[in-house]
């Protein structure tokens, strides 16, 4: 969908995929402080399909099992690429971004 953001893990094939479609989409390494904006200001969580707010209760039923307990654990897992990785991206929903202040703009 068009102004959705997501995190990825980026190896070999991730990278080819992105290259195809790097006409038609935006990408790069966020950085920690960019994370943890996301995460606190559009972040929301997937449970059984369904969209909530995060919250560390909801953190801590889901993921206590991959040692993540509380919001900073979330952002730590994100920001270096853990061995959880793919539980902690899989747990967000992806996140409603703004459309660009200046529109869009072809290349």
């Amino acid at each position: 969908q068009i102004n959705n953001g997501m995190f990825i893990r980026l190896n070999k094939a991730t990278l080819n995929m992105l290259r195809i479609i790097d006409p038609y989409v935006a990408w790069g390494y966020p950085s920690l402080k960019t994370i943890r904006q996301m995460v606190y200001k559009r972040g929301f969580c997937r449970v059984q399909n369904s969209r909530f707010p995060i919250s560390n209760e909801l953190i801590q039923q889901r993921l206590q099992r991959y040692n993540i307990i509380c919001m900073e654990d979330l952002i730590h897992e994100i920001y270096t690429v853990g061995p959880n990785f793919k539980h902690a991206a899989s747990f967000l929903w992806h996140f409603k971004l703004n459309n660009p202040s200046g529109g869009f703009v072809k290349k």
